[in-house]
């Protein structure tokens, strides 16, 4: 009888199953590896990604003409930081503020302030007329020699060294000083500073001594709230919009106080609908 073909040997399935798992674990693997080195951007790579263009609200056709501009200093920060120093961090405008040195949260803010791409300048305590106390480590006094009053501003100049100009405290007394307007002035020129006159007094020699000196310089042309009234602050800055209508720019001058913010958020975007710029008080000195 003749022999029957050779055969191989028959395979069991339990070694079927194990060669399926294995192809299995092993297609796994290498899509494992190819998924982190697909995964792994260099930095430099990333970097390049590139940014949601910006959505403009309106074209800039339809943009209103310029009708002036508008530079609001906010004094006396360093006093606190409640809730309305911080909502005057979150004020959407060129912006200046104005720390008095010496109080507790006076570095901090001013460094706060500078973060959130805010104007600061120093707002220097000196002597008033109704002799008030406050800062007696910093404030500028006519009885000063001219030493004291250089190392005073000093000691300021090297506490808040991104502070680009100064306005006084009080000062209706020290700036009908010439001689002490005039240190002052040497040495806001010498740091490159500017100057904004508060005008505390009508007597005030501050503005005319910084530009004697080559400092440049303006005055504030409305004082927003001496009064606590929200609808008065509103008539204060409705004379400050005017101001710059008829003059091109103008300056005011409030404080970090509620009511002041509370109508600032309100007033600010309705004047720039008209067509009122805000500006730091850098840009309006000259």
């Amino acid at each position: 009888m003749p022999h029957k073909k050779d055969r191989p040997p028959a395979i069991p399935p339990a070694s079927y199953v194990l060669l399926a798992v294995i192809v299995v674990i092993t297609a796994l693997i290498l899509l494992f590896i190819r998924s982190r080195e697909e995964s792994i951007t260099p930095p430099s790579e990333s970097r390049r990604l590139p940014r949601p263009p910006v959505v403009r609200e309106r074209p800039d056709e339809d943009e209103p003409d310029i009708v002036g501009e508008i530079a609001i200093i906010i004094d006396d920060f360093g006093y606190n930081y409640n809730g309305a120093a911080r909502g005057f961090l979150e004020l959407d405008a060129a912006l200046t503020y104005a720390i008095i040195p010496g109080h507790s949260y006076s570095r901090r803010f001013a460094r706060e302030a500078g973060q959130a791409g805010y104007e600061t300048i120093i707002h220097m305590p000196m002597e008033s007329v109704a002799n008030l106390s406050g800062e007696d480590g910093y404030i500028l006094l006519t009885t000063m020699t001219e030493a004291e009053i250089r190392r005073r501003l000093d000691t300021v100049f090297e506490e808040y060294p991104a502070a680009v100009g100064m306005n006084n405290h009080q000062g209706s007394k020290a700036t009908q000083d010439p001689r002490v307007m005039t240190i002052v002035a040497e040495k806001l020129k010498a740091a490159g500073l500017y100057f904004i006159d508060s005008r505390t007094t009508a007597k005030t020699v501050a503005e005319s001594e910084m530009r004697n000196a080559g400092v440049s310089t303006t005055r504030r042309d409305v004082f927003l709230d001496n009064d606590l009234d929200p609808a008065l602050i509103q008539q204060q800055l409705d004379k400050l919009a005017d101001y710059a209508r008829k003059h091109g720019r103008a300056v005011g001058i409030g404080h970090g106080r509620r009511s002041t913010l509370e109508v600032l958020q309100i007033a600010i975007p309705k004047l720039e609908r008209q067509g009122f710029r805000f500006v730091h008080a850098s840009q309006v000195v000259e």
